[in-house]
């Protein structure tokens, strides 16, 4: 079997990533968050363009994926914090390279 069969397949590793990663916000978002924690409105004020429920459904995803972890305070007004798992933090890396590819390659 060749890298490019392998590929093709619904549960190579490839295919596993882009089921975790699709969507127009999550690779920013998982950027964002690789700095450090942050509130819920950093994160919105952070990504105009994206709409509060956009950006629930989202951080719900990397949540329910591992990548992400959000933790409540218990304090009024309730706190929330997003944070990357070790998972995510593992892809952090990945999100760096593909950083660094974009600058040197898309300069137009």
């Amino acid at each position: 079997m060749t890298k490019n069969t392998k590929f093709r397949t619904p549960d190579c590793g490839l295919s596993k990533v882009q089921q975790m990663l699709g969507g127009k916000w999550k690779l920013l978002l998982l950027w964002y968050l690789s700095e450090k924690p942050r509130r819920f409105g950093e994160i919105r004020r952070c990504f105009p363009e994206i709409t509060e429920a956009m950006l629930t459904k989202q951080l719900r995803e990397l949540e329910q994926d591992k990548l992400i972890y959000r933790e409540v305070f218990k304090v009024v007004p309730p706190r929330v914090e997003y944070s990357l798992t070790d998972l995510g933090s593992k892809f952090s890396p990945i999100i760096e390279a593909m950083h660094e590819w974009g600058e040197e390659n898309l300069k137009d």
